[in-house]
């Protein structure tokens, strides 16, 4: 899977430093500390707008949930508000928006 980067400028920084790291100029600690920097953060997911991801990959909170590896009872508190998603489920639910259900099936 390709990272996502804030700007086109640091995806080439990246790949520059990346390539340094590789050859040993760069330790491995300023390599992550960096790799931090330059990634997207996954921004919260509304309830409404897991809801509509789920609607569009058209399959029922049940199925929905196995393929998240989550109960059902998750994925209904999270189109309702109760709870929020994190972690490893809001970055699964952020691909499955941008590239469909088929990209984590």
């Amino acid at each position: 899977m390709s990272k996502k980067y804030k700007s086109e400028a640091l995806a080439a920084l990246h790949q520059s430093l990346s390539e340094l790291h590789d050859i040993g100029i760069i330790p491995a600690k300023t390599m992550r500390e960096f790799d931090s920097s330059c990634l997207v953060d996954v921004k919260p997911m509304s309830p409404k707008k897991i809801t509509e991801v789920r609607t569009k990959a058209g399959v029922s909170q049940a199925v929905f949930a196995k393929y998240l590896t989550v109960t059902t009872g998750t994925v209904s508190k999270w189109e309702s508000g109760k709870k929020h998603p994190s972690g490893p489920a809001l970055k699964l639910l952020e691909l499955v928006d941008r590239k469909g259900l088929e990209a984590i099936a």
